[in-house]
């Protein structure tokens, strides 16, 4: 067994392989590193430019909401598969809510609930909506970002997002 560590939210995987994307942050499995290897973007200390911080609390508070919203719409809906389906997204955003305040270093705000629709067809459509506002905010944030691992963080969470794009699309399929 070996212990593998997130090079984007720095937690730590025990297994016997490496696993295809990171189980806390969903970051691509090339952002997972043996233990001894890893330098996590989180655990870097530095000052952020004014634009950097403005784009960390902006995502900060996205994925807050996503987070509320995903619980939300995981008590809206008949299906176990999509109910757990909705509560692993909105961990996966929480974990994102988190990663955005350890580079900021600042304490993490009130999570308030979100609304949603009764509807699990309207919730996958806003879901979508969700996600591709967030994965194109994110690439455009790692173009702006001039501090090293800031850019690799908003990579990895634009990859994220398009993979729960992916995810969505399948369930409508």
């Amino acid at each position: 067994m070996k212990t593998y560590i997130c090079e984007i939210c720095g937690d730590a995987y025990l297994g016997e392989g490496k696993p295809t994307s990171c189980p806390f942050c969903g970051a691509r499995q090339a952002f997972i590193k043996e233990g001894k290897d890893a330098k996590p973007v989180v655990e870097v200390k530095e000052d952020l430019s004014e634009l950097t911080k403005k784009n960390l609390q902006e995502t900060l508070q996205l994925e807050i909401e996503a987070n509320a919203i995903y619980l939300c719409m995981a008590g809206k809906t008949d299906s176990y598969e999509v109910m757990k389906m909705y509560k692993r997204l909105a961990k996966v955003e929480l974990e994102h809510a988190v990663i955005c305040t350890k580079i900021l270093q600042i304490p993490m705000p009130e999570v308030k609930p979100e609304l949603c629709s009764d509807a699990v067809l309207e919730n996958f459509q806003k879901t979508l909506e969700l996600e591709d506002h967030a994965a194109t905010l994110y690439g455009q944030f790692a173009k702006e970002a001039i501090e090293r691992h800031v850019k690799i963080m908003f990579t990895a969470l634009n990859q994220v997002e398009l993979d729960h794009i992916t995810l969505i699309k399948n369930y409508l399929a």
